[in-house]
């Protein structure tokens, strides 16, 4: 996709807070309007850049997980909205002073990976190191489009990022079918490490994973990379064989009753010491509390969309001394890692396989229900097609 021309309109003297951008030709999203309804193609001409705001040409988006649940009605979402929030782009404009996660100025030419969220970071929450809770919290891809805030997700040729959006600069060696995810599924993987090692070291502990999706697989590569033995479980056989590629020294079928068992038998390990569920199944919740030992942490990732609730057994949680911690989403130090983590390792593991469809962006339809068919753990969109069919 051509950078297209950027038009600085000037503002009166006594208003030098904002400044109005026109694109030539104009940013496209795909928005979505409801349940069961096709996208609309909607035209942006311009933006009006206020301080502490940048503007990104996308270059790829990756479908979540959760962009399929919202456009299935699984997970409630106020239209019309753009979604999306898995993303690489290119700065082709800047508010002065805004600044990347590693505290260097950022410029219009600088390659980067942005976060899901943008907090206020003033809130006692943001003030706390839980951004993606802020109490005035714009979410990428799930906020209703506003004017003057159209590109609000991943699903166009532009994002409009809005002040307090952790910005993380990539450089060009990383592939974009890479990058992309990391800005989810990635980061959430790393920030569930990042927690899990509050209590337990993960150098010389066995992890059992729930789920080979991006985050299963992701967590795999990492933690394995940390030192641990891992243990990936998936119905899926094609996804079990994936997770060994990605580091996993044993494999199980969890609809197996002695999957789980039999496979820390063969790692010569005595229990699991970590237990990461990355599915959002009821089921593989369960098996994920139930399969911890004395002094383990149970990371509950996938459970981002309404299920029935469990009964649990507090007895054994206290006698166990274990440790349940729900992770969703991340601060800026975990896309850093995540990213700084990739950009070392990733050559090692078949990250780029991870994306295996790609669509246009005019296709979004088409590419969201290849998503839910659940065939690619990532379904690119290429925004490059858009601009020229308008």
């Amino acid at each position: 996709m051509a950078t297209p021309a950027l038009i600085p309109t000037p503002t009166p003297a006594s208003a030098p807070v904002t400044r109005d951008v026109v694109l030539e030709p104009p940013a496209v999203a795909m928005v979505w309007t409801g349940v069961g309804r096709p996208h609309e193609i909607v035209a942006v001409p311009g933006v009006v850049l206020a301080p502490g705001e940048t503007l990104v040409a996308i270059e790829l988006a990756t479908v979540c997980g959760s962009d399929v649940h919202t456009v299935e009605g699984r997970r409630p979402a106020p239209a019309p909205l753009v979604l999306g929030h898995e993303y690489v782009g290119r700065v082709i404009d800047v508010s002065d002073g805004v600044r990347a996660v590693d505290g260097a100025p950022v410029h219009v030419g600088d390659r980067v990976v942005w976060s899901i969220m943008a907090g206020c970071r003033d809130c006692d929450r943001c003030r706390r190191g839980l951004p993606q809770k802020c109490r005035s919290l714009l979410k990428y891809g799930h906020e209703r489009i506003q004017v003057h805030w159209e590109l609000t997700g991943g699903f166009a040729t532009h994002a409009h990022l809005r002040p307090g959006t952790a910005i993380v600069r990539i450089g060009e060696a990383l592939r974009a079918e890479v990058a992309a995810p990391a800005a989810c599924g990635g980061a959430t993987a790393w920030a569930a490490l990042e927690r899990a090692e509050d209590i337990v070291d993960l150098d010389g502990a066995t992890m059992l994973v729930l789920g080979a999706g991006l985050i299963g697989l992701t967590a795999c590569a990492m933690a394995t990379d940390r030192g641990a033995t891992v243990v990936v479980a998936d119905p899926d056989p094609s996804r079990r064989a994936l997770a060994v590629r990605f580091g996993a020294a044993q494999v199980a079928d969890p609809t197996d009753a002695r999957g789980l068992t039999a496979a820390l038998a063969a790692t010569g390990r005595p229990e699991y010491d970590v237990g990461l569920e990355a599915s959002g199944s009821p089921r593989a919740v369960r098996s994920a509390i139930d399969a911890v030992g004395v002094g383990g942490v149970v990371l509950l990732v996938g459970s981002v969309f309404p299920t029935e609730p469990l009964q649990l057994d507090p007895e054994r949680l206290v006698r166990g001394l274990v440790t349940i911690r729900g992770v969703h989403n991340y601060a800026p130090r975990d896309l850093d890692g995540a990213i700084r983590w990739l950009c070392e390792h990733a050559g090692e593991r078949p990250f780029e396989e991870l994306v295996s469809a790609r669509y246009p962006l005019t296709q979004i339809d088409q590419a969201l229900a290849a998503a839910a068919s659940g065939a690619a753990v990532r379904v690119g969109v290429d925004p490059r097609d858009a601009q020229r069919r308008r």
